[in-house]
């Protein structure tokens, strides 16, 4: 699912369509209109008699605290916290006295309804991964999952779930809350939804895809996949969260001809550089889209990325970054986004033209060894082939910059405009401020942290 509008609508449906169970794991979950409206589908579900798990990533969302317990209070809903910070008014001090544990991350981003249909992929729950933000919006990816792998799927949710490192929100908040404090929440969070300008109407989308099903289920690819997923018992002090990079690794290792990636966040340590030489050295093509200085929200991944650029270059690599100002995707977005920034958050692979991997894994060592992640891997050349159609728009001249070097060995930027080629000596489309800090930033001895 590579638009934002049916990527969120088929969340929707999964809440609409839950008959026993609806289990959803998310690194993020923003407060704004569609973060509003997924919760209202989720507590309609439970209002059925559906059984809701909803386990969220921590450190961000600690003001929400009473809201989250206000719906945990509803007898078909629990919410759990994974790893959360010990210290909910004062979280600086967890991140300077215990920084080791509360670095360590939950980047999953899993959905499962009735442990029959599931959504895996790089999204998570707000409007800037739906095409609905009016600053900036993400080129996505996620897939939609049906058949066996799905029960793998709960269970690796259920090992989440049940974790050391996973507390109820019952267990954090002060005190209790009840029926009448998801009343009070329930109303005001409607009456946000209706005031709000959500630009689709969801009414119409959702028959549109009840009357479409049949055309949805002829589109499935059925092919042989599973998931990899990291053991969340890994955050606990002394270990690293490396099934799914131990994975990766294995499957480079027998790369025969080709890898296209698509990562917003491109850190590779010397180790991994090393293998791009190596393949190079196999004469297979690897080609990588990631975000462009002017196209990424991290400035500090990007500088960690920049200082790798000329090697991986000399190694062989194909380079692009995204453009912020590309209309390619728009399409997908919503009028109200206007002419909002877009930028990459895809995480994608795929191999030798014969099969995938999509998911939350970002190729930087946050991922690789301090955040847990999950993915699928799917076996499908016609998968593959949809994938690597995708792929194609994000590297296509007018919505990318092509990055080489020139005969001097100097980084080139290589755009086209309205048509004509354009080449730049320096980040493109960045300005003075965004250079200087992201120059700064490759001072700081922080690499193993990106």
């Amino acid at each position: 699912m590579s638009g934002g509008r049916e990527a969120f609508i088929v969340r929707l449906a999964l809440a609409d369509l839950a008959e026993r169970s609806l289990d959803m794991q998310y690194y993020m979950w923003d407060g704004d209109t569609t973060g509003r409206i997924v919760v209202d589908h989720v507590m309609k579900a439970a209002d059925r008699g559906v059984r809701v798990r909803l386990l969220v990533d921590d450190p961000f969302y600690k003001d929400s605290d009473s809201v989250k317990a206000c719906l945990d209070a509803h007898p078909n809903v629990e919410i759990r916290l994974f790893n959360p910070l010990t210290n909910r008014r004062w979280s600086i001090l967890d991140f300077i006295f215990d920084f080791g544990r509360v670095n360590r991350r939950m980047h999953n981003k899993l959905m499962v309804a009735d442990n029959a249909a599931a959504i895996v992929g790089g999204r998570n729950i707000g409007d800037i991964y739906y095409g609905v933000n009016t600053i900036a919006n993400y080129r996505d990816l996620d897939v939609l999952a049906v058949g066996p792998v799905v029960p793998d799927l709960s269970r690796v949710f259920d090992q989440y779930w049940n974790s050391c490192s996973t507390v109820p929100i019952s267990a954090i908040v002060d005190s209790e809350h009840g029926a009448d404090d998801l009343d009070v929440v329930m109303f005001r969070l409607r009456e946000a939804i209706a005031a709000a300008d959500y630009p689709y109407p969801i009414d119409h989308d959702l028959d549109q895809l009840a009357t479409q099903s049949g055309e949805l289920r002829d589109n499935l690819v059925w092919a042989n996949g599973y998931i990899v997923a990291d053991d969340p018992e890994s955050i606990a002090p002394g270990r690293e969260s490396d099934n799914v990079i131990a994975f990766i690794r294995e499957r480079i290792a027998h790369l025969k001809k080709e890898l296209l990636v698509e990562s917003p966040y491109f850190v590779l340590p010397a180790g991994a550089q090393a293998t791009v030489k190596g393949l190079q050295q196999r004469n297979v093509r690897v080609r990588v889209l990631t975000n462009s200085l002017a196209s990424n929200d991290m400035l500090p991944a990007h500088s960690g990325y920049a200082k790798t650029r000329r090697r991986l270059l000399g190694h062989g690599m194909e380079l692009y970054e995204l453009r912020p100002d590309t209309d390619a995707f728009r399409s997908g977005w919503s009028l109200v986004s206007g002419r909002s920034r877009a930028a990459l958050h895809a995480k994608a692979m795929a191999f030798d033209g014969e099969a995938v991997f999509i998911g939350s894994f970002n190729l930087d060592p946050r991922s690789a060894v301090i955040n847990t992640e999950a993915g699928l891997y799917i076996e499908s050349a016609e998968l593959t082939k949809r994938l690597t159609d995708y792929m194609g728009t994000g590297v296509a001249p007018e919505n990318c910059y092509r990055v080489l070097l020139d005969p001097k060995g100097e980084l080139v930027w290589e755009t086209e405009r309205d048509g004509q080629k354009v080449s730049y000596r320096d980040e493109p489309d960045a300005g003075f401020r965004r250079r200087l800090a992201a120059n700064l930033c490759k001072l700081l001895p922080i690499d193993s942290q990106l």
